[in-house]
């Protein structure tokens, strides 16, 4: 494992997680709940995909595993994409 795979690093990249919530009001509810996470500052919803698709944009490093458990109280998943190619 590494900085990398374990961790959102701040930048214009962010870092993209397929959901398995469906419904626009559950996307705002994870969206909602991840915003009061410190270092996330903004969270992009993608409803057009299957999947459902958030980005997540940080200014401090984030760790996954939180992200993970914050989406996890709202009743949803949280599966990180892979980490974005150099």
């Amino acid at each position: 494992m590494s900085l990398l795979s374990e961790n959102i690093i701040p930048g214009n990249h962010g870092k993209i997680f397929g959901t398995d919530a469906m419904e626009k009001t559950d996307l705002i509810e994870i969206k909602t709940s991840l915003l009061t996470l410190e270092g996330i500052n903004e969270v992009i919803l993608n409803t057009e995909t299957f999947p459902r698709e958030f980005t997540i944009y940080t200014d401090q490093i984030v760790s996954l595993s939180d992200i993970e458990y914050k989406v996890k109280s709202v009743g949803f998943h949280a599966i990180p994409k892979e980490t974005f190619e150099l």
